[in-house]
């Protein structure tokens, strides 16, 4: 029986049941995990290197690798969420993905562990698409970007976490043993989201009923809708509409700023700013504390704009660009003079792209129609693209230092990328709302209406006079 009362289970609540909010939890976990897993061959690269014989060249080209089946397997892995469901989905991916984290302990050769490494992009594809399908499901319209927040930021926790944590392994097992203990952690997540996570809220045990009306109440700024089954708008639709491509070209800009942080800043900070490895040992994590900051305080202050009344449009573009707009002083961290002005300026981007993060995962669950399959479809879409300015980011900077013997113009390229996305969030996207893609489905069933086909001579025709050919 589940209980009843009149609190409408949002995060302040005191009582009623609060099972939404245990998901996002379960997903922030999932994704620490994540990080820490495709972080570890990093972190262990110089003693996998020695024992196995691996040169520069293909060692960078097995740490590269992760990325390629990551992009290409988002489509289809999204496609897979939609109709099969996240906790299926998901399950399986966290076992695939810690199977090959743990595997790679067994590698021999460069080989095995490029076909390891292979293995955990096809798997760790899934995991973003299924988070934005849980929060689609499980979470209002007023707490969307705070839940995508809180989970994304697992990200950045885990990437802190994987230097201290595998490094301890590594120091105490041995690189093998280390990766199989990482390994497990994926493989206890899994019976514990099996346990604990339904598909939908109302097939929950765990969920009261006030909570329930709290996810399924019309939203405090939009029309009113409530969940309805409505066909799944096509192939032709999604690829049509101005707001999806809005969203990836935002999406294509967070990425390559942040992969600018998940690559070249610790090299940037030694080599560009005279940082010596203890200096950054005490210092580097400022600009990740500071993202996770961003994380979270994005996604509650584009929520609180929701529920004091303004558009979901206006909430997520506002914010979303106000975060890459900020962003973009990484491009003033690279012609500051000082060292201390350089790392706080890159921890106000890294806070800033952080902050516009948690809408851009909001956005996909916000435009699917009520009962619709398309929101891990949507999210894949834009990781796809995600992956591939996670390749060109690295790439181009290294270039541009390469050819000018500076961090100046890619730090600069960064910028100017951050401002692009920025200018396409706020004139690219059209509405934020459900009825975008319901409308373009709409219209594409319409018939096309078409010109009659002119006759010689057919302005001169008299009413009611049939012309012969």
């Amino acid at each position: 029986m589940r209980e009843t009362n009149d609190t409408d289970g949002g995060p302040g609540a005191s009582r009623g049941s609060r099972i939404r909010w245990q998901v996002v939890t379960l997903l922030f976990a999932a994704v620490v995990i994540n990080y820490i897993d495709r972080s570890s061959l990093s972190v262990a690269l110089p003693a996998v290197s020695r024992d196995l014989g691996l040169d520069d060249g293909v060692s960078g080209l097995i740490l590269g690798a992760f990325f390629w089946t990551y992009a290409a397997f988002q489509i289809p892995t999204g496609r897979l969420v939609d109709r099969l469901g996240a906790r299926a989905v998901l399950a399986v991916a966290a076992l695939s993905w810690s199977l090959a984290t743990a595997l790679t302990g067994l590698a021999a050769t460069g080989a095995w562990l490029l076909g390891f490494r292979l293995l955990l992009g096809v798997a760790q594809a899934a995991l973003f698409p299924a988070a934005t399908s849980c929060v689609e499901r499980w979470f209002p319209r007023d707490e969307r970007a705070l839940a995508s927040g809180v989970y994304d930021s697992g990200a950045r926790v885990g990437t802190l976490l994987a230097i201290p944590v595998f490094s301890a392994l590594i120091a105490g097992l041995g690189w093998r043993l280390a990766f199989a203990v990482v390994g497990l952690a994926g493989v206890i997540w899994t019976a514990v989201w099996w346990r604990l996570f339904r598909d939908e809220p109302a097939r929950h045990p765990g969920v009261s009923e006030a909570e329930l009306r709290r996810i399924d109440r019309p939203d405090p700024a939009g029309d009113g809708t409530a969940r309805d089954a409505t066909a799944n708008p096509g192939w032709s639709t999604l690829l049509r509409s101005r707001t999806v491509w809005g969203a990836v070209v935002a999406v294509v800009a967070q990425s390559y700023v942040i992969y600018f942080f998940i690559t070249w800043f610790p090299s940037y900070l030694i080599d560009a700013r005279g940082f010596t490895l203890l200096k950054f040992g005490l210092l580097g994590a400022v600009p990740a504390l500071a993202a996770v900051a961003g994380n979270w305080l994005g996604g509650w202050v584009s929520d609180a704009l929701v529920r004091r009344g303004r558009t979901v449009t206006f909430a997520r573009k506002s914010c979303g660009a106000g975060g890459l707009l900020v962003s973009a002083s990484v491009g003033a961290a690279a012609v500051v003079p000082g060292a201390g002005a350089a790392l706080a300026l890159l921890s106000l981007s890294f806070a800033g792209v952080s902050f516009a993060t948690s809408v851009l995962l909001t956005i996909p669950a916000d435009i699917s129609p009520p009962g619709s399959s398309v929101a891990g479809t949507l999210q894949s879409v834009q990781n796809t693209f995600s992956g591939i300015a996670g390749i060109t980011s690295p790439l181009v900077i290294g270039y541009l230092k390469g050819a000018t013997g500076s961090f100046v113009p890619g730090l600069l390229s960064a910028a100017f990328v951050a401002v692009l996305g920025c200018l396409a969030l706020l004139f690219l996207v059209d509405r934020i709302d459900q009825d975008v893609l319901r409308e373009g489905a709409r219209r594409s069933c319409e018939p096309r209406r078409t010109r009659p086909r002119w006759v010689p001579g057919a302005e001169r025709q008299k009413p009611g006079e049939v012309r012969q050919p």
